[in-house]
C-alpha cells in the first residue's frame, strides 16, 4: 500500500475521532445537564456505545457516501485527502468557537468541494447531494417534533406524580435512553468515514466490488472506523457539551429521556435507509423541542441561532476549504 494511501487513511481516522471529540455533546449533554452522569461517567458510557454502534447495523450509510456524492471514477488519494482535510479543518474552527455544527455535512462539502476541484460541477451526484441537504432539513424538523410531543405525552400521563418522584424515575430510564443515543450516534457517523476509507480503496485498486452495484466495506475499516469514534468521544471536547447542555435549554430528567430517545428512533430509521443526517441536527432540535414544552422562553434561541447559521455554513465553507486544498496540492505535487 503506497505511503500517502496510509496517511489518507490515518487522516480518515483522525477526522473519525475529531468527529466523536466533536460530537460528544450529542451524546452526553442531555445526561449532563440533568446531573443524572458525572461528565467522566457519561463521555466513558458513550464512548463504549459508539464503538459497539457501527458493529451493530449495517453499512449503508457508508455506501451511500462511497458512491453517492461525487463520481467514483475521479477519485484519486489527492482527492480523499483534500476532501478529508476541509471537513478536519471546519471541525475544529467550529469547537474552537463552540458551536454544535455537523461533521457529517462537513465531511460531505469535503468531497463535493474536492470534487468539482478535480473534475467540475458534473462529477457532483446532484440526487445524492439533494437527498442529504432535503435530510438536513427535514430530519430536524423531526427531531423537534418527536421531542416536543414525547415531551408533552410525558408531561400528561404523570401530570399527578410529584416532581420528585417523576425525577427519580427518569433518571433511571435516562440511562438507557443515552446509551440508546450513543448507539444510533456511533452507527451514524463512524460509517462515513468507512464510506471515505473504502472509496479510496476502491479508487487505489487496493479493494473490488464484486458488482457495478456493490461497495466493499473491509472488516478491518468497520472496527478501526468504531474505535476511532469511540476513542474520540471519551476525549471529547466539553467546549461544545457546555454550550448544548447549559446554554441553549435547561432540562429535567423526563425530558433528557425524551430528547434521547426521539433523536435515537430518527436516527436508527435513518441508518437503516441509508440516509446520512446530521446527528448534531438531530439531537440539537430534540432537546429545543423538548425545552419548548415548558414555555418558548425557556429556550435561548439567540444561541440556537447562532448553531442553526452554523450549520448552514458547514457544507459551503468545507467545500471551499477542500477545493483550496486540492487546488495547492495539484500546483505543489
Amino acid at each position: 500500500m503506497d505511503s500517502f494511501v496510509i496517511i489518507t487513511i490515518l487522516l480518515a481516522l483522525l477526522f473519525d475521532f475529531i468527529n466523536g471529540f466533536h460530537d460528544s455533546a450529542n451524546a452526553i449533554a442531555t445526561v449532563v445537564a440533568t446531573k443524572v452522569l458525572s461528565p467522566l461517567k457519561a463521555v466513558t458510557m458513550a464512548a463504549v456505545f459508539n464503538l459497539i454502534g457501527p458493529l451493530v447495523f449495517g453499512t449503508a450509510i457508508a455506501a451511500m457516501i462511497g458512491k453517492g456524492i461525487i463520481d467514483t471514477s475521479i477519485v484519486t488519494v489527492n482527492l480523499i485527502f483534500a476532501a478529508l482535510a476541509g471537513a478536519v479543518i471546519w471541525d475544529m474552527i467550529t469547537w474552537h468557537l463552540g458551536l454544535p455544527t455537523s461533521s457529517s455535512h462537513a465531511l460531505v462539502g469535503g468531497l463535493v468541494g474536492a470534487g468539482i476541484a478535480a473534475s467540475g460541477v458534473s462529477s457532483v451526484h446532484a440526487s445524492g447531494v439533494e437527498k442529504i441537504v432535503i435530510f438536513m432539513i427535514v430530519s430536524p424538523i423531526i427531531g423537534l417534533a418527536i421531542g416536543f410531543l414525547f415531551a408533552l405525552f410525558i408531561m400528561r400521563g404523570f401530570r399527578k406524580s410529584h416532581p420528585s418522584k417523576i425525577n427519580n424515575y427518569f433518571r433511571k430510564l435516562q440511562l438507557f435512553s443515552a446509551a440508546f443515543y450513543s448507539l444510533t450516534h456511533g452507527t451514524n457517523d463512524a460509517q462515513k468515514t468507512m464510506g471515505i476509507i473504502a472509496l479510496l480503496l476502491v479508487a487505489e485498486g487496493i479493494s473490488t466490488p464484486m458488482d457495478a452495484t456493490s461497495f466493499p466495506i473491509p472488516l478491518w475499516v468497520i472496527f478501526s472506523c468504531a474505535t476511532a469514534i469511540g476513542l474520540g468521544t471519551f476525549f471529547g471536547g466539553w467546549r461544545i457539551v457546555k454550550t448544548m447542555a447549559q446554554r441553549v435549554t435547561r432540562l429535567r430528567p423526563y425530558q433528557g429521556f425524551a430528547a434521547e430517545t426521539s433523536s435515537g428512533i430518527v436516527l436508527a430509521f435513518m441508518a437503516h435507509w441509508g440516509i446520512p443526517v446530521s446527528t448534531t441536527h438531530v439531537i440539537s432540535s430534540s432537546i429545543l423541542g423538548v425545552g419548548a414544552t415548558n414555555k418558548l422562553s425557556a429556550v435561548r434561541w439567540g444561541i440556537a441561532r447562532k448553531i442553526v447559521g452554523a450549520w448552514i455554513l458547514t457544507i459551503p465553507a468545507a467545500a471551499i476549504i477542500a477545493a483550496a486544498t486540492y487546488l495547492a496540492m495539484k500546483t505543489l505535487f
